[in-house]
């Protein structure tokens, strides 16, 4: 069995992003498993706090799952045509203490999707992941991309996603990530 954790960057409830992560969970392969994972409650990185209290309890459950998972998929807003700094805030805290850093993200291979209500979907955000991840020495999959645009109308008022032809791109990208990581 393959394991995939996924993470949305949105801490808002009525996400879009959300939405397109629980969309991906019902939408994987035969034999493969997205697990969801999350940064609520994950503090703003503070090294005194790391220092006098360590590790905050939300921050480790997210590294163990993502330390016994084959791959980890980002999906990620775009804010002001970059990354969230919650998501980003949320990847610093990962990567502490900076010895723990390798086991969690060393040669992990990583997706970033997104979606967006705009017409350009999250292609500034998912750039902008790239030095990130390759400071962590993570291993990017580019066998494609997935960017939802205007997303507000292609998820029902219950985030289900409605659009067939958007439904039928996030199952292929699926699959081509799942036949990526069995390689």
């Amino acid at each position: 069995m393959t394991k995939i954790v996924g993470v949305s960057g949105s801490l808002r409830s009525g996400s879009l992003n959300g939405a397109l992560l629980r969309a991906a969970v019902d939408l994987m392969p035969a034999g493969a498993e997205l697990e969801l994972g999350t940064i609520k409650g994950i503090p703003l990185y503070d090294g005194d706090l790391e220092q006098s209290e360590g590790i905050p309890a939300p921050v480790a459950l997210l590294k163990e799952q993502i330390a016994v998972a084959d791959a980890l998929l980002l999906v990620t807003p775009e804010y002001n045509n970059s990354i969230p700094g919650v998501f980003k805030n949320a990847l610093d805290w990962l990567s502490r203490p900076a010895a723990d850093s390798a086991r969690i993200f060393s040669g992990r291979r990583v997706a970033v999707i997104g979606a967006s209500p705009g017409g350009f979907g999250t292609i500034l955000a998912q750039n902008a992941w790239l030095p990130v991840l390759r400071t962590l020495g993570m291993e990017p999959w580019f066998g494609g991309r997935l960017m939802v645009s205007r997303a507000g109308k292609v998820f029902n008022e219950s985030g289900e996603l409605v659009d067939e032809q958007v439904r039928d791109q996030l199952r292929e990208f699926n699959r081509k990530f799942v036949e990526f990581l069995r390689n």
